[in-house]
C-alpha cells in the first residue's frame, strides 16, 4: 500500500498534524530533549538528541502544555534520529487547539 495514497490515509486511527514543539523524553537511561515533527491523537513522529530503540517504553512531556503521557517506540531511524511513538492512551497532550474533528470523537469515546 502506498503511504501517499488516499486508501492508506483512511487506515489511520486519527488525523496527523504537522507540529514542531519541544518535548522531553524519559526512559530507563534518563531524559532526552527532542521535538515533534508530526502529531496525532495516537502518537507522534519525534526527533531526539540520541537514538531510542524500538520497543522502549517512554514518558513524553510537552513543554508547551506541561502534559505528559506514556508511550512506546514503534519505529526508529538512525539518520536523522527520528522515531515514531504510540501513546498508551489516545490524547491531545500536544497543545493542538484546533484539533481535527476525529480527535474530538475519539477522545469522547475513550
Amino acid at each position: 500500500m502506498n503511504p501517499d495514497s488516499q486508501e492508506y490515509a483512511e487506515h489511520r486511527r486519527s488525523t496527523r498534524v504537522p507540529l514542531d514543539v519541544s518535548i522531553t523524553v524519559e526512559n530507563e537511561i534518563g531524559a532526552l530533549k527532542g521535538v515533534t515533527v508530526i502529531v496525532s491523537l495516537h502518537g507522534a513522529l519525534i526527533r531526539t538528541m540520541k537514538a531510542i530503540p524500538p520497543g522502549s517504553r517512554i514518558r513524553v512531556t510537552v513543554y508547551l502544555t506541561g502534559k505528559s503521557a506514556v508511550a512506546h517506540v514503534v519505529y526508529a531511524s538512525a539518520n536523522p534520529l527520528t522515531c515514531a511513538i504510540e501513546l498508551e492512551k489516545p490524547q491531545n497532550i500536544w497543545g493542538v487547539s484546533l484539533a481535527p474533528e476525529d480527535w474530538d470523537e475519539i477522545e469522547e469515546a475513550v
